[in-house]
């Protein structure tokens, strides 16, 4: 019975290797105290056929007296269990062994996942849990980079199955989140309207007024409607502090005694004192809830694009219908005329979205004709998630979103500012007419020098004159 043969390293690296042969021998072990030796016979022969050579080696093992055991000799390699370790080498690495080593080796997997970095928060999971489960059900290594500006994660393992596995199950996780609301939209195609000056100035001073910067009777005007009844109320204390004199009339009825007549004094209600007036913290309102308007846009279509592959295909798919969306707008300029003020969601005491309403001058049409056939190019391309593709596109300038608020100040998932003060002064404010100049595939979160969302492409509008 011939046990594994395992490749030693000769002291004369110009003779051939040599191959162990291991000796199966029962060894009789008879104790008289609580220290013996275990003798193992190893006999190393030549490929050459030359002398055999044994070789010796003991290790010491506590046994009770009186009692025999039968050793079996395991490998010339293994005296005790805690004497071997494994490495790992390169096929075009020379065979060696070191003294009580044995370099065997093993074979491992890799596999690099483009996933993107909003998303390694999801594969990690909280404290580490989700990435830690998938290791330890898949037997794999997730390396996630710490730097954001890393886009892939590298997978690990002992098998091609596990790594596959591995990397199937990661993909159901970005799956779910790019469908979640937890992961934010970080494209969208956007009509910029920053690029004229007169707007973005127009703005800047809707904000200040708003926010008290130039003009202190906007806080006049914005709490007239939410303080109506203490109006009301002021009112009524005024008319009882000048009520009617009340006579009563007193008897005496002897020296200890007075009859007081209460018939004819009337029962007097008095109201609660006017409330303070609300201050624009009161209302829900702060600069951070804003459009910037250095961004003023009108937005065409959301997109989630977690990673560079994803970008580069959009701003490929702008380009390509560059003279599709020339034929929509029949190769004419296109101008939109804001006017008023609207709110999206809510009532205008709990605003999320404050908008400026759009409408094409001419009333032709083609300026969503040329939008639809934008959302229909990112739609076949599959860039765009499944609800967002069945929504009807309506074209919105916006000028406040609660969404935008920032630090301690956000309130709650589902936000709002009271917004009937300003409605009442600029609910039917004529903002302008403009000219849309160009569509971008904008990046949130991200400008450019000029203040707008960073371009990642664009195409151009019909300018050639100017529409009435």
């Amino acid at each position: 019975m011939a046990g594994p043969e395992v490749r030693l390293a000769g002291m004369d690296r110009n003779k051939k290797q040599k191959t162990v042969t291991q000796l199966w021998r029962p060894i009789s072990v008879k104790a008289s105290s609580a220290e013996e030796s275990l003798i193992k016979d190893v006999t190393i022969e030549s490929e050459d056929g030359g002398q055999l050579q044994k070789v010796h080696s003991s290790a010491s093992s506590s046994i009770p007296n009186t009692q025999e055991v039968m050793k079996v000799v395991d490998s010339v390699t293994e005296v005790t269990q805690t004497t071997v370790t494994f490495s790992t080498v390169d096929n075009n690495v020379e065979d060696r062994t070191l003294e009580g080593e044995s370099m065997i080796s093993v074979e491992k997997h890799s596999l690099s996942v483009e996933v993107g970095a909003s998303l390694f928060r999801f594969i990690k999971g909280k404290g580490g849990s989700t990435q830690q489960k998938i290791e330890k059900e898949m037997g794999v290594k997730i390396i996630i980079p710490a730097s954001k500006k890393e886009e892939s994660i590298i997978i690990e393992g002992n098998s091609v199955d596990t790594v596959t596995r591995a990397s199937e199950k990661i993909q159901i996780i970005i799956d779910e989140a790019v469908n979640s609301p937890t992961l934010d939209y970080s494209h969208f195609i956007s009509l910029p309207l920053a690029i004229h000056p007169e707007l973005v100035d127009k703005l800047v001073k809707f904000q200040n007024f708003i926010l008290g910067n130039s003009d202190a009777s906007v806080d006049e005007t914005m709490e007239s409607d939410s303080n109506e009844d203490a109006s009301d109320a002021e009112d009524k204390d005024q008319e009882l502090s000048k009520g009617s004199d009340v006579a009563v009339e007193l008897k005496v009825e002897d020296d200890n005694h007075v009859k007081v007549d209460l018939t004819s004094i009337p029962l007097v209600s008095y109201a609660s004192k006017a409330s303070k007036s609300p201050t624009l913290s009161d209302l829900g309102i702060d600069k951070s809830i804003f459009i910037k308007p250095k961004t003023f846009h009108l937005t065409v279509l959301m997109l989630k694009l977690w990673n560079k592959e994803r970008v580069t295909a959009a701003s490929e798919v702008l380009k390509s219908i560059s003279s599709k969306v020339m034929d929509a707008l029949d190769h004419r300029p296109v101008s939109v005329r804001l006017k008023g003020l609207d709110c999206m969601r809510g009532s205008m005491a709990k605003a999320r979205v404050l908008y400026a309403s759009v409408e094409e001058i001419g009333n032709e049409g083609r300026l969503l004709q040329a939008c639809q056939v934008i959302t229909d190019a990112f739609v076949e391309a599959g860039l765009v998630l499944e609800k967002d593709a069945k929504q009807k596109l309506k074209l919105h300038a916006t000028v406040m979103n609660a969404r935008h608020r920032k630090g301690k100040k956000r309130r709650k998932k589902y936000d709002s500012f009271d917004a009937r003060g300003i409605f009442k002064q600029f609910g039917s404010e004529e903002w302008g007419d403009y000219l849309i100049r160009e569509a971008h595939l904008s990046q949130r979160f991200m400008f450019d020098e000029n203040g707008y969302y960073h371009c990642c492409a664009s195409i151009p509008f019909p300018e050639s004159m100017q529409a009435d």
